[in-house]
């Protein structure tokens, strides 16, 4: 069983940037608005799919208040200490399905100098391990049809991966059963 309330993994970026991939704390939130003020207006819309000029107290909240089991939120950040700079958030949420079984909807956002490095992928991976370990068997995103990038990072993830547009929005769902160790 993996311990995602205390998960944490080092990890190098392509352009040799160190990294480490942890379990969101309650002590992140002034992280979190930090690297909010920073991305892009396009960036911020391809992630909550409207326009938003600051995290309210009930983002926060449901991105620092999580339960690691039915809410996993995984941090990339760089740095330590006071230094510590948030540079990609990845989270799943949990339901069960109608066959009894248990997906997760999937959400990523890296800020923009970063993109390109490998983050999402690697934020894929990770989740990925603590959902399977967690009895999770497929992970689902709406991801807008421009977001290109996004559904790169999920063909690339090495998971059995379907698209469907349905509503404006492309609808993918990863299979995460029988996988070891996805690329």
């Amino acid at each position: 069983m993996i311990d995602a309330r205390h998960y944490s993994a080092t990890d190098t970026l392509r352009n040799g940037t160190p990294i480490l991939i942890r379990s969101v704390r309650p002590d992140d939130r002034k992280r979190l608005i930090a690297a909010f003020e920073k991305l892009d207006p396009q960036s911020i819309y391809t992630r909550f799919f409207s326009y938003k000029d600051e995290l309210t107290d009930e983002d926060l909240r449901s991105v620092t208040e999580v339960d690691f089991d039915m809410r996993v939120v995984l941090l990339v950040t760089k740095g330590s200490g006071e230094s510590e700079t948030v540079i990609g958030v990845g989270s799943y949420s949990a339901y069960e399905t109608a066959n009894g079984g248990r997906a997760a909807e999937v959400a990523f956002i890296v800020e923009e100098d970063y993109q390109g490095q490998g983050i999402a992928g690697r934020l894929v991976r990770h989740l990925a391990e603590i959902a399977r370990a967690n009895g999770i068997g497929q992970f689902e995103a709406e991801v807008l049809p421009e977001n290109r990038a996004m559904t790169a990072v999920f063909a690339r993830s090495g998971l059995p991966m379907r698209e469907r547009r349905e509503d404006g929005v492309i609808r993918v769902t990863m299979e995460l059963a029988g996988e070891d160790n996805p690329r």
